[in-house]
């Protein structure tokens, strides 16, 4: 008998912007141009407030990102609520890094300081994998499609850089990490459904946990995604979900599917 194997699951986010919890389209984000910014949600509450309700269901491994600056408090105010257990992403650095950690981030998650000017450089890799040690070390591979590939996108998605997304790149990456997340900014922000196709062949490719966003619009994303994931691959969903003021899923429902996917693994 085959031994039960793990089943995908919803992994919580904040995303922060200005200092306030907000679900974007994600394509839209740019650089000193705040007119091309489309957003679908600015929440009322603030970041503390969704930290505490991932703690109260026990959502481990969400992450919390500082889109832009201005989100330093903000985020410090959310990881303050349950420390050691939501992640920290946006403007991170071998230099700072530590300070997340202290100020109770689970992991980091790196991107933009990879790619100085677009170029991937494994010297920086390396050094804040040092710094923090692999095991606190998130990469976020986020990606947009060009023709049949994937190419990792950075500077809030704004910049293609020269990594593609494949077994050969994940592969280097996971030497010096130990979990990454991807967002698919081509769908991000959407609800108009996950990049299939994508999610196929991370299941393939990942040999470390792993969490998508991008596109989700349905509980039955996650089925999907575990189908074509072989349950490698967790997702999270954003624009599409009640308590960022969307209509298409419900928080409690989701929460649902993962106490029964932790209780009943697949086979």
């Amino acid at each position: 008998m085959t031994a039960p194997r793990r089943r995908s699951l919803f992994k919580p986010c904040i995303d922060l912007h200005n200092g306030e919890v907000k679900q974007i389209v994600g394509g839209t984000l740019h650089e000193g141009d705040a007119s091309r910014l489309k957003t679908n949600f600015v929440a009322s509450h603030p970041s503390s407030y969704y930290a505490n309700l991932y703690k109260e269901h026990n959502l481990e491994g969400g992450h919390v990102i500082k889109l832009g600056p201005g989100n330093d408090q903000a985020a410090k105010e959310a990881l303050a609520v349950w420390p050691g257990h939501l992640q920290i992403g946006g403007g991170i650095t071998a230099h700072n890094a530590q300070e997340w950690l202290d100020a109770g981030a689970s992991k980091v998650i790196v991107t933009s300081y990879l790619f100085p000017e677009g170029r991937f450089a494994l010297d920086r890799l390396k050094a804040i994998s040092a710094a923090v040690g692999k095991d606190r070390l998130v990469v976020d591979v986020s990606c947009r499609r060009r023709d049949d590939k994937w190419l990792v996108a950075m500077n809030k998605w704004q910049t293609i850089t020269d990594m593609e997304v494949c077994r050969e790149s994940l592969d280097l990456l996971a030497e010096y990490c130990s979990e990454f997340l991807i967002h698919a900014a081509d769908v991000e922000g959407l609800c108009q459904g996950i990049d299939e196709e994508l999610v196929a062949r991370l299941g393939e490719w990942v040999t470390i946990p792993t969490t998508y966003a991008g596109g989700a619009k349905s509980v039955s994303d996650l089925e999907t995604v575990d189908r074509l994931s072989g349950g490698k691959v967790d997702l999270t969903y954003g624009s599409s979900l009640d308590i960022f003021g969307g209509n298409l899923v419900k928080f409690e429902d989701l929460v649902k599917y993962n106490n029964e996917a932790l209780q009943q693994p697949s086979r």
